[in-house]
């Protein structure tokens, strides 16, 4: 067996079956309750072997301790920063041009592959969960669970800041509240139009200079290319985005970033909060001298 995660029963639970305690108080799925019942010591309640109906009273420690876990991508030694790391959760700086899960054409060149071969490094073992997934050529901050119990509880919390590099002076903030739907005859370029999905991004103008300007984003939704999407059909074409009319004569990339990732640690509840340092190309192509932080 795997990791342990110990859970104190208060007060107000005494009288609760210790099921209905793990499922509404702790967030344990059905699906993970059914597989640490498969075990003898999967589940404990005080030091012990537990029934699911057994009843519970304030004080009372609960325990389960999750299936060893195998990596499931080949290890791969690539520079990849780690930003933040524990039993349970891992933060990468993804670097652009790496993909974050194996994919045809790609199979040892993702950040699952370097998180397997840091985790070899370590002596440990955990399948790759990526909570916020990053396009290819998107860098900055990616949670990942290193469990099936934080995986399950961390989408509910997370939330992220962007920072992009795009063509044209811009002024002011606003929202963009536009659906986003597949292109006709495009099996990957989105376009806003009538009948996609809901989809709203919020912009804020950091610096201007040079023809560009650099913004902070913040996403109600998490559709596919959003911010690309979304900043293209206002006329601001992210720098790079040569797929969404962005020029590729001063990066070579889609100039987006996620620079900051906040969310509630799974087993201590703790609000965290994450940065990952802007790339100096971005503050190149406003003709600013790099701060490398979140402004």
């Amino acid at each position: 067996m795997g990791v342990t995660i110990k859970f104190t029963v208060p007060e107000e639970y005494t009288g609760i079956r210790l099921r209905e305690f793990l499922r509404k108080k702790c967030g344990v799925s059905a699906s993970l309750l059914t597989t640490l019942k498969q075990y003898h010591e999967g589940i404990t309640l005080n030091g012990a072997h537990a029934r699911v109906t057994e009843m519970l009273k304030g004080g009372d420690i609960a325990a389960l301790t999750l299936p060893e876990e195998k990596c499931t991508a080949e290890p791969a030694k690539l520079a990849v920063e780690i930003l933040y790391e524990d039993e349970h959760i891992i933060v990468f700086n993804k670097p652009p041009y790496m993909p974050t899960h194996p994919v045809r054409g790609h199979q040892n060149d993702t950040l699952a592959n370097a998180a397997a071969f840091l985790a070899q490094q370590k002596g440990q073992a955990y399948t790759f969960r990526a909570i916020n997934r990053l396009d290819r050529d998107t860098s900055g901050a990616l949670l990942a669970a290193k469990n099936s119990y934080a995986a399950a509880l961390l989408p509910k919390t997370v939330q992220k800041i962007y920072v992009g590099v795009c063509e044209g002076i811009i002024t002011q903030g606003g929202t963009i509240n536009a659906p986003i739907r597949l292109k006709e005859g495009h099996t990957i370029e989105r376009e806003t139009g009538e009948g996609g999905i809901s989809a709203v991004t919020h912009y804020e103008p950091v610096i201007a200079g040079g023809g560009h300007t650099l913004l902070r984003f913040r996403l109600e939704t998490g559709r596919t290319h959003q911010i690309r999407v979304h900043m293209a059909s206002i006329g601001h074409s992210l720098a790079g985005d040569d797929m969404y009319g962005g020029s590729l004569e001063y990066i070579s990339r889609q100039a987006l970033h996620c620079a900051e990732i906040s969310f509630r640690h799974p087993i201590t509840d703790e609000q965290m909060t994450v940065s990952a340092p802007i790339p100096e190309k971005f503050f190149e192509l406003v003709k600013k001298e790099s701060s490398g932080k979140l402004l």
